[in-house]
């Protein structure tokens, strides 16, 4: 993607089921489980790198002893950070110990760090909030009941947190700040009080005195009904995992399945991520055995080792995220693989029209890193046409008798380069604006010599426009240094026209630029009154308290086609400095569906929100934009 874009943040929770002497003696480690977080994480960091964080409960600790530990980082190697802390604090206790305690010890689990049996790790992109510790995953909300402490992390954004801090109020709390991490952590712990109460007495009256009453609470709790509770109002995209302290864990996924989460459980692990390769790649589990979490489920692991799938929300029309195929999840995955090569060969058509199927005047080439996937799907789309085309010919003139003829035909080669080249190590020191955008322009390189100047025209493929500043400032002024005749830019995705509410950074208008070429168009036609009339409703909705009634950004749009609309993009991309002629050219709706059946969550795209929250979210959007506020949408 050639606009850097915060998004998703990843989370892995994971479960040992056997004691650390087993681990030590099929392993060669008692520390198996910290071993195996640490890939887990790793295999995801694309996901969050703005922090980290990883948690661990042990089972079986006698009073007196922590049973529940915790590290946190934002350093820049936030992962490697808080493993090299852990590895520090074992070395330490070690020493201390002469080196001499074994896993089979009962001391092992009570003095060493991180050697329990539940760990939830997470890896932090922040859409929202600072960047420090206390934002960072997994939230601890303790308590000397085992049964009342929990630790909770997720890949989530909720759009209606206004609402539900209103009700932690109205029940007596005082949340320390307005957020939705603070809001799920305390909802959750409500109920979670509510039924450890509940039990507790019930217990009692059964006979059974306080002491032995926590085991029984662990050994009865409803985990299932508390979340049912907890969630019932949540509007948003969330997987959220959590632990609590006696040993039960779970993680939850939204109605409609728009975050990503996967799991997979053995005799001895059971272990869930966001996404499946990194349980793929850390337990060598296969293809097949790793299941999705059914969207409004959890899976709960309970105490004694019961995996549970119980439903916590009702049925709601599935709406996958399709930007975690198109780009935010790690290509290794084997369908989405393929999804990004089927996204590229839809392009073909398309592409094929804009260069008047002429293969021979046209360089092919991609913008690293994550369009290459892509492209190899548009470059296999582009040889079967070549060899369609070779063979007609062949059959029409009879060439299969002139060597040379033949020879010529099947030669022919669809003319790719790799153009473009991503220097990830340049970083720039110059503030002022103007000398900024120069030095940015140098992120990217170029590869000289391959081009026919002023013949050739360059067709370059990337998974996503988002803004269209590194196009403008950079990429595109850089392709024109090879004087082609033409440059056209192909997106794998559709135009970016909404603001997204359920994990990525993407929740001012303003930044698009769809949105701007809309608002260029609306001016230049003289349509100021769609802004006006559009302006006015949404102030009606909020006053009357409906911003989530109806999405009229949408108005904005409905004016012009997409063709229009991609046109004003290639000139706002078009920096005046560029010679050669400047076209884009958008993956369709359609052809997304088709390469990503199964990921239809195309809001960004189409506006049409999943969830209530959404509608609200485009409409405080567009009253931003229109009243002057540069924030985010969903920070009511």
């Amino acid at each position: 993607m050639s606009d850097f874009i915060r998004h998703e943040c990843g989370l892995a929770l994971l479960r040992l089921f056997k004691a650390p002497e087993y681990y030590q003696q099929r392993y060669g480690t008692a520390f198996y489980g910290l071993n195996k977080m640490f890939l887990l994480m790793q295999k995801q960091h694309n996901r969050g790198q703005d922090g980290a964080g990883l948690a661990n409960v042990k089972l079986g600790i006698p009073p007196g002893h922590r049973y529940i530990n915790r590290l946190r980082s934002v350093a820049p190697n936030a992962i490697q950070d808080i493993f090299d802390q852990i590895a520090a604090q074992i070395k330490a206790i070690s020493d201390q110990m002469g080196g001499t305690l074994r896993a089979s010890d009962p001391r092992f689990k009570e003095v060493m760090p991180f050697s329990g049996e539940l760990f939830l790790g997470h890896l932090r992109y922040g859409t929202f909030g600072g960047n420090t510790i206390e934002h960072c995953h997994p939230f601890l909300r303790d308590n000397n009941w085992t049964s009342r402490s929990l630790l909770v992390a997720g890949n989530f954004n909720l759009t209606n947190v206004e609402e539900l801090f209103r009700e932690l109020v109205e029940l007596g709390q005082h949340p320390r700040e307005k957020a939705d991490t603070v809001t799920v952590l305390e909802k959750i712990g409500h109920f979670l009080d509510q039924e450890v109460e509940s039990l507790y007495h019930q217990v009692k009256r059964e006979g059974f005195g306080k002491k032995m009453a926590n085991e029984h609470i662990a050994r009865r709790l409803d985990l299932a009904s508390v979340l049912r509770r907890a969630f019932r109002k949540f509007d948003g995209g969330f997987a959220i995992g959590g632990l609590i302290g006696h040993g039960d864990a779970f993680l939850v996924r939204d109605a409609n399945g728009i975050r990503p989460a996967y799991f997979w459980t053995s005799e001895e692990v059971f272990v869930a991520a966001s996404e499946r390769p990194a349980i793929q790649t850390a337990f060598d589990a296969p293809l097949a055995e790793v299941q999705e979490v059914p969207p409004g489920h959890a899976v709960i692991v309970k105490k004694d080792g019961r995996v549970l799938v119980e439903e916590i929300l009702p049925p709601a029309p599935r709406t996958a995220c399709s930007f975690e195929r198109i780009y935010f999840s790690r290509g290794s995955d084997a369908d989405i693989y393929q999804e990004r090569k089927r996204l590229g060969r839809n392009l073909l058509k398309p592409i094929l029209e804009a260069i008047d199927y002429d293969l021979e005047n046209t360089v092919f080439s991609y913008i690293p890193n994550t369009a290459e996937t892509a492209f190899l799907g548009l470059l296999q789309g582009l040889e079967d046409y070549l060899t369609d085309q070779i063979l007609d010919r062949l059959r029409r003139e009879g060439s299969l008798e002139d060597s040379s003829k033949c020879r010529a035909l099947l030669s022919r080669r669809i003319r790719v380069e790799k153009l473009v080249i991503k220097d990830v190590k340049l970083r720039t020191f110059i503030t002022d604006d103007d000398h900024r955008d120069d030095m940015v322009r140098h992120v990217y390189d170029v590869t000289y010599g391959c081009l026919r100047p002023g013949v050739d025209r360059l067709v370059v493929l990337d998974d996503s426009i988002v803004r269209g500043t590194t196009l403008r400032r950079s990429i595109v002024r850089m392709l024109d240094r090879l004087h082609p005749a033409e440059i056209i830019v192909v997106s794998s995705a559709p135009q970016i026209r909404y603001p997204d509410c359920y994990g990525i950074d993407m929740a001012k208008v303003a930044d698009f630029v769809a949105f701007k070429a809309a608002v260029e168009l609306l001016n230049e036609k003289g349509l100021w009154s769609v802004l006006n009339d559009t302006h006015l409703r949404a102030r009606e909705l909020f006053k009357n308290g409906n911003l989530t009634e109806e999405n009229v950004l949408k108005n904005i749009y409905q004016p012009f086609s997409t063709e229009e609309i991609s046109s004003k993009i290639a000139e706002l991309i078009k920096d005046p400095s560029v010679r050669a002629r400047v076209r884009v050219i958008y993956q369709t709706v359609e052809g997304l569906h088709d390469a990503c059946p199964q990921h239809r969550g195309d809001w960004y795209f189409t506006g049409n929100y999943p969830t209530p929250g959404g509608n609200a979210v485009a409409n405080k959007a567009f009253l931003n934009y229109m009243e002057g506020r540069n924030v985010r949408a969903y920070a009511f």
